[in-house]
């Protein structure tokens, strides 16, 4: 990634670093220092070596701050042991900003609900990783009520990827439950990152149980949708297996299409501890290198 201080990652510009990338043809009257005499003497063709430069890396971590992330909002004694997908996003982004900050990496936090409701700078310095585990901390201890009602992601990732003007990494924590988008314009919101050249993993954070299973006791409840307020009374066994199959069409689309355009579909269940979502993941990343 593009950036201003020596880090960990492999940059998109070639310099002369320790790591070889390729070769390409001299071109006449250039400086004969990084000539391959070795590959000359095989093919009396000169040829210069490239090599990767290493630089920081960006990251914004953007959280859907919206009132569906706050589910199960009844939840007893909510912690990072016991969350809900809210509490669960914070601990994931507050885990994120300690390895970013010990790479000496730059970090931001974003929060998206029907507007971006905040963004961050991204800096790198110990007094901002102090700002971003104080405004962590704050959603942490903000009562249900306090979070804004509705979810309107498609339109403001195409905002942020046009007002984040580097190139850089964005880690998304989602439920991709919004009352006003589809599957086709979210996708499209994340091809616009890809297109702006912006590296992007979506964790999608759900609880698998309740959410995607419905596994409730067979017996009539009452759901209420938390963004619009509708209600509905049912037994979840008769529709069960309608809901999960339309359920898991959804979110098969989405996590096909992040495929097809390079970007790392990550599935959370907040019934998961933290570490056991983001240990596994991390793991494989380090494997691909």
């Amino acid at each position: 990634m593009e950036g201003f201080l020596t880090g960990l990652h492999k940059s998109p510009f070639r310099g002369f670093s320790v790591e070889f990338a390729d070769y390409r043809a001299y071109n006449t009257s250039e400086s004969t220092r990084h000539i391959d005499w070795k590959l000359f003497a095989r093919t009396d063709k000169l040829f210069v070596k490239n090599y990767e430069q290493e630089t920081n890396l960006r990251c914004l971590l953007v959280v859907d701050n919206s009132a569906s992330m706050c589910f199960p909002y009844d939840k007893a004694n909510l912690s990072f042991d016991n969350p809900n997908k809210i509490i669960f996003s914070i601990g994931s982004c507050a885990a994120l900003v300690a390895m970013l900050y010990r790479q000496r990496d730059a970090f931001g936090l974003s929060l998206l609900s029907d507007k971006i409701d905040f963004i961050s700078e991204i800096k790198s310095n110990y007094a901002h990783k102090k700002y971003i585990y104080t405004l962590l901390q704050q959603m942490y201890n903000k009562p249900y009520a306090d979070y804004p009602k509705s979810t309107n992601l498609s339109p403001l990732i195409h905002q942020l990827s046009e007002q984040v003007h580097k190139r850089s990494l964005l880690v998304i924590f989602s439920d991709l439950l919004s009352v006003q988008d589809n599957e086709d314009d979210f996708i499209k919101s994340l091809q616009h990152l890809r297109y702006n050249q912006h590296e992007v993993i979506l964790f999608h954070t759900i609880d698998k149980k309740l959410e995607t299973n419905l596994a409730y006791a067979n017996r009539p409840y009452r759901f209420q949708d938390v963004e619009t307020g509708e209600e509905y009374k049912l037994n979840p066994l008769e529709i069960r297996n309608l809901y999960t199959s339309k359920v898991k069409e959804k979110f098969e689309k989405i996590k096909n299409a992040c495929s097809n355009i390079r970007i790392d579909y990550v599935e959370c269940d907040i019934n998961q501890s933290i570490d056991q979502v983001l240990m596994p993941y991390f793991l494989k990343r380090v494997r691909l290198k």
